[in-house]
């Protein structure tokens, strides 16, 4: 019978560092100074839920937990970063130890060690959207499959119906009735194309972006032993913005916490918006369900807004059934302004109120970059941005395409994920498309000849480095990729480009071993990428800069699986910014409420809110949709500082049926009048 030893938890600091109580209000001091177990902290809008995280990880730290069994799993790793500098700004103490990141990327993490015992090696390619899109539609194709004969979903719409299979844990059948019914003829067909594209990935050593959490929880469900290693490394989780996470990623933290139970989740369902993309609303409400022990802590000190503000923010969330009630209350003194309730008879002066609104504002010292249109789609936008441009009014779009989205981002790290994983069939196949004479069918073929001469070749064969020396007792890699490559069969239009591509990969990846990252962008935009950008695209001067602001951005990764890593993990995050973007103080924002989520600004309009605009027309049939929408519109009031504009037009132009009297918001009718001061608008 083995005997049961027990390790004692270090004592904590003899000496406290921080005074918590100078340094918090009563409410956030509760949550930072709670005893171990499951704690739920509602941390409204505006009330201080990073500094709250931040001092709960620096109180942990002073009570003697060892950095290292603190997990913060946080939305954007840009969060994370800063939340852990702030705590080593906090306390003379080496904090290097906590595992701080998005669930992907701690999941990436956790992979890279262990993801041999789901028959992966530790260098697997992570794709990203359009990535998976590429591999799906070669699968299409593998299982003879026409899109032309038949009405089958294209490789992205599939990419869509699998993560959603996989961040919702539905059955696909189930998924499709309910998302995709048109689809559900072909579901058989679907399944096939599912099951193939699992054994492509499989074959070609890489993984999704939703495989990084499904393919981790997998692992920790097969393998007790793993699952049971990190339980006992993580003895205290962290969970930020909890109303946001899917059930996968519930699921992750509540296996992690089964014994000890430490696990502190800060959230506000009151900004519960995302539910389109698979955030799972019960996942905060239902936590004291799951956990009946825990506490519950409210946060409703507002930080940001004056008080006539959040007065109708709060009126405009008490409708909700489903909700954690809260009332926000103002550290900031009233100016005695309200908000402005602006009827405006058409989208065409709803425009030029808000325009001639700004310039008026600008006149009197605010920033334009302090100013925020939101709304709740797109073409919302449509008028106001011709009116902005009439008057000579600068003003940015914040949906534009993410930076590590665009083409000739894409199409450049092909060429570093290609000798970073020379099985990567889609970085291979977009890398030789760039090449004049190469097109999809000439591409496919090279595929299948350098795919054959894969397992001839030692350090090739395994895409694991590491596993191909262990198991070959080579311990160099023998190989150049421009011997391999010019020994293949290309046409003879493409024969200078593909001897050039020879030389760049030998260039960039000596030996087969991958130069700097930064190094290995330079090399190829000189030698093959500009001459390309140059006779394809009309703003090249502008796509070199971004070229040369991502092999900035490289410079801070010495290691090529580290850069990839990051690039595909920050492509699939909402919030991290590109590495050329700037603020510009003479640029209005204009954004859905989507994406202003976690913004604040001076000024804020929000525009077109009118029955069947916002709310929007597919929320208004639903009760669980249309508090959806409720929530939407109080996160949009609680973006605002100090001044907040709420605008419908009443009329609209109805394709065929002429002009269309509006109803307004069913939201602006449950803020109290006196809440709010209503503006005529004559014109002069």
């Amino acid at each position: 019978m083995s005997r049961q030893y027990t390790l004692q938890r270090a004592p904590g600091s003899t000496s406290i560092h921080v005074d918590y109580a100078a340094e918090l209000n009563e409410q956030q001091l509760a949550a930072v100074t709670a005893p171990p177990g499951p704690l739920l902290v509602i941390a409204g809008a505006g009330s201080g839920k990073t500094r709250t995280l931040t001092y709960r990880v620096a109180y942990l730290l002073e009570n003697g937990i060892d950095s290292r069994n603190i997990l913060l799993l946080t939305f954007t790793n840009k969060a994370a970063r800063e939340m852990l500098n702030r705590v080593a700004n906090l306390l003379p103490m080496d904090a290097s130890g906590i595992w701080g990141g998005t669930f992907h990327s701690v999941g990436n993490r956790i992979l890279r060690r262990h993801g041999s015992a789901l028959g992966y090696s530790s260098g697997f390619t992570i794709m990203d959207r359009e990535d998976q899109k590429d591999l799906i539609d070669v699968v299409i194709a593998s299982a003879g499959i026409d899109p032309k004969e038949i009405r089958f979903p294209k490789g992205d719409v599939l990419a869509e119906i699998f993560s959603f299979v996989v961040n919702t844990e539905k059955p696909l059948a189930e998924l499709l009735a309910e998302k995709f019914p048109y689809f559900l003829p072909l579901l058989e067909k679907i399944k096939d194309v599912h099951d193939r594209y699992e054994k492509k990935k499989k074959a070609t050593n890489s993984m999704d972006f939703d495989d990084l959490l499904e393919k981790t929880l997998t692992m920790f469900q097969r393998h007790e032993r793993i699952a049971e290693f990190y339980r006992r490394q993580f003895q205290f989780i962290l969970v930020d913005e909890y109303q946001d996470t899917n059930k996968i990623q519930a699921d992750l933290v509540d296996l992690l916490a089964r014994d000890h139970r430490n696990v502190m989740v800060v959230g506000d369902d009151a900004q519960s918006i995302y539910s389109w993309r698979g955030a799972n609303f019960q996942n905060i409400l239902e936590f004291p369900k799951r956990y009946p022990d825990a506490r519950v802590f409210k946060i409703e000190m507002n930080y940001r807004s004056l008080p006539e503000i959040l007065e109708v923010a709060n009126a405009a969330i008490a409708a909700n059934v489903q909700q954690f009630h809260k009332h926000l209350s103002a550290t900031r003194q009233s100016n005695a302004v309200k908000p402005a309730l602006v009827a405006l008879n058409d989208a065409g002066e709803q425009a030029q109120f808000i325009a001639q609104r700004i310039l008026e504002l600008r006149d009197e010292g605010v920033d334009l970059r302090d100013i925020a249109v939101l709304y709740r789609a797109h073409y919302h936008a449509i008028e106001l941005q011709l009116e902005l441009s009439r008057r000579g009014i600068p003003y940015q779009i914040t949906s534009g395409i993410r930076f590590f989205e665009q083409a000739h981002i894409k199409d450049v790290t092909a060429f570093i994920r290609f000798v970073a994983n020379p099985r990567d069939e889609v970085a291979f196949k977009r890398m030789v498309k760039l090449l004049p004479g190469i097109g999809n069918r000439t591409a496919d073929t090279l595929w299948r000849e350098w795919e054959n001469a894969l397992t001839a070749v030692v350090g090739i064969g395994d895409p694991g480095r590491q596993n191909t020396r262990a198991s070959t007792g080579v311990s160099h890699p023998g190989y150049n990729f421009g011997e391999r490559l010019t020994a293949m069969s290309v046409p003879v239009k493409a024969k200078k480009a593909w001897q050039q591509l020879a030389h760049t990969l030998d260039e960039i990846a000596p030996a087969g071993e991958p130069n700097a990252p930064s190094e290995m962008i330079m090399s190829i935009v000189e030698a093959i990428y500009d001459d390309y950008a140059k006779v394809n695209f009309a703003n090249y001067e502008l796509r070199r800069e971004d070229l040369n602001q991502l092999a900035v951005f490289a410079r801070q990764f010495k290691d090529v699986h580290e850069f990839l890593s990051q690039l595909a993990l920050i492509s699939n995050v909402d919030a991290e910014a590109a590495p050329n973007q700037t603020s510009d103080k003479e640029a209005v924002n204009l954004s859905t409420v989507h994406q202003a989520k976690g913004l604040e600004f001076r000024t804020v309009f929000v525009i077109w809110l009118t029955d069947g605009m916002f709310p929007s027309s597919r929320s208004l049939d639903t009760c669980g949709a249309l508090e959806e929408e409720r929530r939407l519109f109080y996160v949009a009031t609680t973006r605002a500082r100090d001044e907040l504009y709420l605008t419908y037009p009443q009329l609209r132009l109805s394709g065929g049926y002429g002009d269309v009297f509006q109803r307004p918001s069913r939201f602006l009718q449950e803020i109290p009048s006196e809440l709010v001061e209503d503006w005529q608008v004559r014109r002069s």
